[in-house]
């Protein structure tokens, strides 16, 4: 069995600065969504070992502020920015679980990074589970939301497009409303 979480970057300011896309930093709302994405983590086991973040400012600072929030609850994971998580596709993605894992071997793996590709590989994995969680996941990967799946495999490479069981989806905006 393995498990993957997909957690979407938080809230960013509009521009960057320096005018760079990669450079776009988390807004007010997006420090308090990550911190608030983590503690939930932090509360809510299994965690994951490994964590590949997308070197995008936004990404690295959702990851360290929601790490932050649950270091004193959960075991470090190693964590790795992979360049190529930044503006990939649900193929490239799925090729990175499949891969770029494999040294590792870890149980439960979390991905941060960016839409579409993130809600699009989102989408293509849910073969079954929560049925509720599929359809407000349908219509959005929102920003801190967070995407959890079971695969019933041995290794990372027989991850596949419709074979992933959605344990769970949750937002900021869900926990809010629960």
């Amino acid at each position: 069995m393995r498990r993957l979480m997909l957690l979407r970057h938080a809230k960013t300011e509009t521009d960057a600065p320096s005018g760079r896309d990669q450079d776009r930093r988390l807004d007010d709302r997006g420090h308090r969504d990550a911190a608030q994405m983590g503690d939930w983590i932090a509360h809510h086991p299994p965690f994951p070992d490994t964590v590949l973040v997308s070197p995008a400012v936004r990404a690295r600072q959702t990851w360290d502020i929601a790490w932050d929030a649950m270091k004193d609850r959960v075991e470090a994971p190693e964590v790795e920015l992979l360049p190529e998580l930044y503006g990939a596709g649900p193929a490239q993605l799925l090729e990175t679980i499949r891969t770029a894992t494999i040294p590792a071997n870890p149980k439960r793996l979390m991905l941060v990074g960016h839409n579409p590709g993130m809600h699009e590989l989102a989408l293509m994995l849910a073969g079954s589970g929560d049925h509720a969680g599929r359809k407000a996941l349908h219509d959005n990967l929102p920003t801190a939301g967070l995407a959890v799946f079971d695969f019933d495999v041995k290794d990372w490479g027989d991850v596949a497009y419709r074979h992933g069981k959605l344990v769970l989806f949750v937002s900021p905006k869900l926990l809010k409303q629960a």
